[in-house]
């Protein structure tokens, strides 16, 4: 049974956006740039879905030992649980594109300051600057949240 991997984390397999001295920021090459990182994170992620569910019908065994069918169970468990995450991240990704559609990415929800493009390839579902999200974080464990 394979582990969970860590398909969840940003694509890697993409060439750093090299802006141009004067470049306008989040401009149509840059637009595009992202569309394309989103669209190829967003097929590696379905592509995973369809092994899960290839992988949870071959492998669904009736095992007569308790034991083998609850270490089974956990692994298919977890799984599910990744894929669930997954599935979060793809609504985000699909909410993401929009907002490059409608001209709104780039720009954090909360200052409205640049988000950056190298923390954009780096997470490109960001919606908030570094310090927001510093500031965030904070707010968050002064919460206990």
């Amino acid at each position: 049974m394979p582990v969970a991997d860590k398909k969840a984390e940003a694509p890697k397999k993409f060439t750093p956006y090299e802006p141009a001295a004067g470049e306008e920021y989040m401009n149509e090459q840059q637009l595009e740039h992202f569309r394309q990182i989103l669209l190829g994170w967003k097929q590696e992620l379905m592509e995973e879905v369809d092994r899960t569910v290839r992988h949870l019908q071959e492998e669904a065994n009736n095992y007569a030992d308790p034991a083998d069918r609850a270490t089974q169970e956990e692994g298919f468990s977890l799984e599910l649980r990744t894929r669930d995450r997954e599935r979060k991240l793809l609504k985000k990704i699909n909410e993401t594109l929009e907002k490059i559609d409608e001209d709104d990415y780039g720009f954090c929800e909360a200052c409205g300051v640049e988000i950056g493009i190298r923390r954009l390839e780096a997470r490109p579902t960001a919606t908030l600057c570094v310090d927001c999200k510093t500031l965030a974080e904070l707010k968050e464990k002064q919460l206990g949240g």
